[in-house]
């Protein structure tokens, strides 16, 4: 039997892939195409003197790329995957060192690294990394999972250096991570008390940063209305409370939506927000669709969350893939919710795109990439969850 029929076997013996997220992710790719399409209209005639079409085939192709990427990985055995998650991991962490001395500014922040040409985040290398890497060591070590020196503490070294070096330039991106690492610690049967250890940790991690960043702790301070950090003083609050520009912009392209919105492409905010086809897409798309096609996009995150955790991790072939699921699903979920929670008022302003919907380059194929581990943990189910759909 040929190479090529080897594989064609392998593949077509197992039960498909979740269909249900593979057509959500096509859905919410779909809804981003259009939105972007919507949004950098003005950025493209007004700031940069180009056609909007310029960026709409740049994120096709961005697109195009994390869908390839996604329907690759689904082919690949997690497992194998699994194997060189140590090695990528620590990959990741150099680059996240690398970005500190030859990052360069984009976005308000030296989170990008580029090599031939081309810049990406390394945080977004990293937070995949780690997720396989903590699911492969809370697996190796079930015979003793809630040992302190055995399992707790290795955890917690390559969790606190990958969370603490992104941490210092994207904190909302570290706390997600540290989110997601929690809930596999909790599925790996790690004890609470450890659990609680790892909050603990995210929380001081949390503070320092802030603490040692009057800027971002200001803007905090601003979304809270109260004083909390020492190294910040009432001037600097006000400045904050200027910078809320953003998120009032935002609330207004909510209230100008009303239930149905005000037809595709006829976004007035997108005007006014800045970027408005990454940081604030879900605010174009609540103005354009209203309320209801605000709730229609989180409905697609919400079967998102249903099919990871009650269907492909519930139904995982080995504890490997119940928590890598589980991990997945948490990571590219939360983002979109954070995402929402930014956009509507109700967080203080993080950056956090939502997933296939915003303007991207490598959160697009991080998140694709995820989406095929979790195709390919579907796809080792057994043959009861296939029948269920």
């Amino acid at each position: 039997m040929s190479f090529i029929q080897t594989l064609q076997h392998k593949v077509t013996d197992r039960p498909p892939a979740d269909k249900y997220v593979v057509w959500i992710v096509l859905a919410l790719s779909a809804v981003g195409v259009v939105a972007v399409y919507s949004a950098v209209t003005y950025l493209a005639e007004v700031r940069v003197g180009t056609e909007p079409v310029h960026f709409l085939l740049r994120h096709l192709v961005r697109v195009g790329i994390a869908l390839g990427a996604m329907g690759v990985v689904s082919l690949i055995d997690y497992r194998t995957l699994a194997r060189y998650s140590r090695v990528a991991l620590v990959g990741a962490l150099v680059l996240l060192v690398a970005v500190k001395g030859v990052g360069f500014f984009s976005e308000g922040a030296d989170r990008w690294l580029q090599i031939a040409g081309i810049g990406f985040q390394p945080s977004e290398l990293a937070r995949v990394a780690l997720i396989f890497y903590v699911a492969v060591l809370l697996v190796q070590k079930q015979d003793y999972v809630k040992s302190f020196s055995r399992t707790f503490l290795p955890v917690l070294v390559w969790v606190g250096l990958a969370v603490g070096l992104i941490g210092l330039d994207d904190l909302s991106t570290a706390l997600v991570l540290l989110l997601g690492v929690l809930l596999m610690s909790f599925v790996g049967r790690v004890s609470l008390l450890q659990i609680g250890g790892l909050v603990v940790l995210g929380g001081v991690m949390a503070f320092g940063v802030l603490s040692t960043s009057p800027d971002r702790a200001a803007r905090v301070e601003a979304y809270l209305g109260m004083n909390v950090f020492p190294n910040t003083d009432m001037e600097q609050v006000m400045d904050a409370r200027g910078e809320q520009y953003q998120s009032r912009q935002a609330r207004m392209a909510f209230a100008a939506g009303g239930l149905t919105g005000v037809g595709p492409g006829k976004s007035v905010q997108r005007d006014f927000l800045p970027e408005p086809y990454n940081d604030f897409i879900f605010a174009i798309i609540a103005e354009e669709y209203g309320v209801l096609g605000a709730l229609a996009l989180l409905a697609g995150f919400f079967v998102l969350l249903f099919r990871g955790y009650l269907r492909i991790a519930r139904d995982a072939p080995d504890p490997l893939g119940l928590i890598l699921a589980v991990g997945v699903t948490t990571l590219i979920v939360t983002y979109g919710f954070v995402h929402a929670g930014v956009a509507s008022g109700l967080l203080p302003v993080t950056g956090l795109p939502m997933p296939f919907v915003s303007y991207g380059g490598t959160s697009l194929l991080a998140n694709g990439i995820m989406v095929g581990v979790l195709l390919n943990i579907s796809r080792h189910a057994g043959p009861r969850s296939a029948e269920r759909g």
